[in-house]
């Protein structure tokens, strides 16, 4: 049951919603191209919560008009009834605790694009298999989901695996659905290489950084130590010919950044100060999360097989992200960008918890498995 406080919250948003589309229809609104996409942009915002809680009024309706027909004379009205309430009334509480999701308060990053790192960790080759096969997954995601994503820089390791790679991706709300896979992602199968047939562990790291503008974080240009150097790898004529690539180091931080993906010096400098500002936006993010919780561990960890949000296993054709109890199969759909589903159960799941720390409910139950 929704108390009076949440769905007092919830009408002052669709009023909002209300005044926002009266807004749009307004002759000054629409000849302004700015104030036009900023009303238009925060009315789309909305636009789920007020969906969400006309199809709960709905629901409840429906429940109260079955509910009055059992009073009815006619044995086939309530029976009819009686079936309708069985269907129903099971659909009330999951609506009820999708509202109160809506009401947890927005991470300010939620709308950011990404700037993704992935590096190889703990198994040889074949992590850099795996990071590769990351790499591929994440830009297949980007594609279904219709997000642009650009690959930035790339450590190629040994047999068509990665060290490491760095690419960005763009969209709506980017952050928002890919935040949660930050971490050590642990795989778990018989390698090409394995003459024996034996099952071998290892893991990829990946880090999912919002992209930060020069008015979230200002860089002294005094800080910065720029070389460049000749592009290494794939990459056409200019590979090994002309000082493109470009590597800047942070001095007062240490942070390392380089990018050579582009012919151009300087395009390759602006995606660098981008990477470099994404970084520093993070380490300042994570300074304010360890003051609020010291014993909050870092983003990635040290990459150690026993360190990890979620397992690939392909012996078992199957995906178990631990963090929140979550199992899913088809791998192979999985490593070709199939994941909205992961993404959907993470996401409910740790707005729940958050919406438990801010009202101070019960624990969140875990998303239910599916085969």
């Amino acid at each position: 049951m929704l108390s009076p406080e949440v769905l007092r919250k919830l009408e002052a948003i669709e009023a909002r919603f209300e005044e926002l589309t009266t807004q749009l229809s307004d002759p000054a609104v629409a000849s302004s191209g700015e104030r036009f996409k900023k009303v238009s942009k925060e009315r789309a915002g909305l636009e789920a919560t007020v969906a969400a809680l006309r199809a709960w009024r709905k629901l409840q309706q429906d429940v109260a008009d079955n509910e009055g027909l059992l009073a009815e004379k006619d044995p086939e009205l309530r029976e009819m009834a009686k079936e309708e309430l069985a269907g129903l009334k099971p659909r009330v509480e999951p609506a009820e605790e999708q509202l109160k999701l809506f009401l947890v308060p927005r991470d300010p990053n939620d709308d950011k694009d990404v700037i993704v790192e992935i590096r190889a960790g703990a198994g040889g080759d074949e992590a850099g298999l795996f990071a590769a096969e990351l790499l591929r997954a994440y830009l297949r995601c980007a594609e279904r989901r219709g997000w642009k994503a650009e690959l930035m820089d790339t450590s190629p390791g040994a047999l068509g695996g990665i060290k490491e790679a760095t690419l960005t991706i763009s969209g709506d709300a980017v952050y928002s659905w890919l935040k949660y896979e930050s971490g050590v992602h642990r795989v778990q199968r018989v390698p090409a290489t394995e003459a024996q047939g034996r099952i071998h562990t290892s893991t990829a790291t990946v880090a999912v950084m919002p992209e930060a503008e020069e008015v979230d974080v200002q860089v002294n240009p005094a800080d910065l130590e720029v070389d460049t150097m000749r592009s290494t790898g794939s990459g056409g004529q200019s590979v090994n010919t002309t000082d493109s690539a470009v590597r800047i180091t942070h001095k007062p931080t240490g942070v390392v950044v380089k990018c050579q993906q582009e012919k151009s010096q300087i395009k390759n400098r602006s995606m660098a100060m981008k990477m470099l500002r994404a970084k520093l936006y993070e380490m300042e993010m994570e300074r304010q999360r360890s003051a609020r919780d010291a014993a909050r561990k870092s983003q990635v960890g040290t990459g150690d097989r026993s360190e990890k949000i979620r397992t690939y296993n392909f012996p078992q054709d199957r995906l178990t992200d631990h963090r929140i109890g979550y199992t899913r199969h088809n791998l192979p759909a999985v490593m070709d960008g199939d994941v909205q589903d992961v993404l959907d159960a993470c996401r409910t799941f740790f707005a729940a918890e958050a919406l438990k720390e801010a009202a101070g409910a019960e624990a969140p139950k875990a998303p239910e498995k599916r085969a």
